[in-house]
């Protein structure tokens, strides 16, 4: 089969970015209103932002203990991904592998020629030939559908959001300025909490996405569907410090943390359970093309 895009999801995602969108059009509007030099913090925040954006294939490193590997390193994950690259019509992005029991991976980097898939070697271990293709194929789609800059993107303003709630404070200068900071962090709250839960459904969407854009890359839904079985058998057995503690970066991992406050609010991921369905309609699909 052909990459073709999903209609269907791509329009649900589109709905989320515009309910985004309206959102923070009316989070700015609320701020101007009652600070006149709300600018700058934009501005220092949006800054920031940048920064990570140019910088988040070392920062998502970095949080994970992975480190870039070479071919002499890992030469078959190297042979892996350089294939599957070649089969997605991507460049080859760089590899790191971290040294951990729970079966992961994910990926990072701003576009296609910056990207970086990551593996744990728990994942090495646990999965066969063709589930760690399923699986190296699923990240790459990521990069190929530039799914970090659609997060970061959509997640800017919601940082804001969040640095105005927490350290509200800053922004009163005087007293008679109270009131419009009690004010715009009711606003920063409400805010926050509609666009956390948007963006985690825009963060589903982008997972079936990405499970479809494997399943065409390797021609094998199903062994992706198993590989997601046997990742998700196993994430209950390892221990729980390890890459629990990093609970914030679910949005990149094939398969979440089941832990810690952003696996207890909402999740990044749709159920393994909908996304196996899923792969096994489409290869239903794929054999009677």
């Amino acid at each position: 089969m052909e990459w073709k895009t999903d209609w269907g999801l791509r329009g649900r995602m589109a709905f989320t970015m515009f309910l985004l969108f309206a959102l923070y059009v009316v989070f700015v509007g609320a701020l101007t209103v009652y600070f006149g030099d709300f600018l700058f913090p934009l501005i220092m925040l949006g800054g920031f932002s940048i920064a990570q954006y140019f910088f988040s294939d070392k920062l998502a490193l970095r949080s994970m203990g992975a480190r870039e590997v070479s071919a002499d390193e890992y030469p078959d994950l190297h042979r892996r991904v350089e294939r599957l690259s070649q089969q997605a019509d991507l460049p080859k992005p760089t590899i790191a592998v971290a040294d951990t029991q729970v079966p992961n991976a994910f990926a990072t980097g701003r576009n296609k020629k910056n990207a970086t898939v990551a593996v744990t070697t728990g994942l090495l271990r646990a999965l066969d030939d063709d589930e760690l293709d399923g699986v190296l194929a699923h990240e790459l789609a990521h990069v190929k559908n530039r799914d970090v800059m659609v997060m970061t993107i959509a997640s800017f303003l919601s940082t804001i959001a969040f640095f105005i709630v927490r350290w509200g404070w800053l922004f009163s200068g005087d007293n008679r300025q109270g009131a419009p900071v009690i004010v715009a962090i009711l606003v920063s709250i409400v805010v926050w909490v509609i666009s956390f839960l948007l963006i985690r459904a825009l963060s589903r969407y982008r997972e079936y996405s990405a499970d479809r854009g494997a399943a065409l890359i390797t021609g094998k839904p199903g062994a992706l569907a198993s590989a997601l079985m046997t990742i998700d058998g196993r994430m209950d057995r390892v221990p729980k410090e390890d890459l629990r503690e990093e609970a914030e970066m679910n949005a990149f991992f094939i398969i979440p943390i089941k832990a810690g406050f952003v696996g207890k609010i909402a999740s990044t991921h749709p159920s393994t359970e909908n996304r196996i369905e899923r792969l096994r309609d489409l290869e239903r699909e794929m054999e009677t093309a």
